[in-house]
């Protein structure tokens, strides 16, 4: 089972490229420009149409394939500044390209609608809101945008049997009971308030399960489970109240990585696991209780941790915590170093840990750490000439 993807994922980023990762679409910053190429050449291969338009007339292209009875809609980008699992869609769509068994199976047995980006204008402006400023993902009940009526439209008239809903998630976020970061975290969205476990989260469950351990053979204790607390406004919470399965995707980081290329791979094997675990018809809802074995979503996480510090006339050690913001320039994601906070904290631990073995910790020309200023270097004083530390991203 699963010797294709296995292979392929243990390859060298060059030899993923000839099989199914899509080289067009790299970094942080994916917007209808650059899939639209793509789509272009596609059109000869797949049902590729406008969906319609986003408040600021932007087109909202949707991608059918396959002409199997069982129906899965996924839509990704919601969330402009959310683009991992918009490239993990292409390098989907490149699979499936490819003549082997596992396809034709896919094809014969589902039908599947994609909507890559349904937020295009912010995915233009990298924000997370679209043009209004409005979260598309608090608009499920209120239907006040275009772009969330679209969504509802293909809901509505397609009928899926499973929806998936693809985001990213912040860095600050890590596996509980590990020191690893959760770089892909699922959820079978609550239907109710009372998180009650309807036959359609049951079934989210068991597909998530199947997810889970294939991918842990890849990413082990990087996998985490989201919280599911409901919110009728939130897309997925209400497409599982009316009993739909629903299955919530986060992209989160990988060790490194923050251009997310290894954890658009994660959330590609992911979604090949789910389909083949559909096409084997092995989707009994049986073993959805091993769901909650998957362990936390937990916000332990930061960027880089400094540890005892001593930060100005402090006798005691601190722990400086620097969080990157993400800004567009220039059609790039840059990350800025912010200091989030400066205290004594032992439950956060960074991505980069830096230990100042209290020493001084300051800025140029001598100046005071402080929370909110942004720092690219910064200084740990030595006896003889003192330590000059980068913490930008290379």
């Amino acid at each position: 089972m699963f010797t294709f993807v296995t292979y392929t994922f243990r390859m060298t980023l060059k030899e993923k490229t000839a099989f199914h990762f899509e080289e067009r679409l790299q970094g942080r910053y994916i917007t209808l420009a650059h899939i639209h190429p793509i789509l272009e050449e596609y059109k000869t291969v797949f049902d590729i149409r406008v969906l319609g338009t986003s408040e600021k007339g932007k087109d909202i292209p949707i991608v059918s394939i396959g002409k199997g009875r069982f129906k899965i809609f996924i839509w990704s980008q919601m969330h402009g500044n959310e683009t991992t699992t918009t490239k993990a869609l292409f390098d989907f769509l490149k699979f499936m390209r490819l003549k082997s068994d596992l396809q034709q199976r896919i094809l014969d047995f589902c039908t599947i609608k994609i909507i890559p980006i349904l937020n295009p204008d912010g995915a233009v402006a990298y924000t997370r809101e679209n043009a209004n400023g409005i979260d598309l993902n608090r608009d499920a009940m209120l239907l006040t945008q275009v772009e969330s009526r679209l969504l509802r439209k293909v809901f509505e008239d397609f009928h899926p049997d499973v929806c998936l809903n693809m985001h990213d998630q912040r860095t600050i976020y890590g596996v509980e009971n590990t020191n690893m970061p959760a770089t892909v975290s699922f959820l079978a969205p609550s239907a109710d308030e009372e998180k009650n476990i309807t036959k359609s989260r049951k079934e989210a469950m068991s597909l998530i399960v199947a997810m889970y351990n294939e991918l842990k053979k890849h990413i082990p204790n990087q996998i985490g489970r989201y919280d599911d607390s409901f919110n009728a406004n939130c897309v997925g919470d209400y497409f599982q109240s009316k009993n739909v399965v629903t299955i919530l995707f986060e992209a989160g980081h990988f060790p490194g990585d923050y251009q997310r290329e290894r954890t658009r791979n994660g959330i590609f094997i992911s979604i090949i696991a789910l389909l083949e675990r559909l096409c084997d018809k092995k989707n009994s809802n049986n073993d959805f209780s091993d769901y909650f074995l998957i362990p936390e979503n937990t916000s332990n996480r930061r960027d880089i941790h400094i540890k005892n510090a001593i930060v100005d006339t402090t006798e005691h050690p601190l722990s400086v915590f620097v969080q990157y913001q993400e800004k567009l320039v220039n059609k790039k994601i840059h990350f800025i170093p912010i200091i989030s906070a400066i205290r004594e904290d032992h439950s956060l631990m960074g991505h980069r840990e830096i230990d100042a073995k209290q020493r001084r910790v300051y800025l140029k020309n001598g100046k005071s750490l402080a929370e909110g200023l942004k720092i690219n270097k910064l200084f740990i004083a030595e006896k003889n000439a003192d330590n000059l530390l980068n913490l930008g991203i290379d």
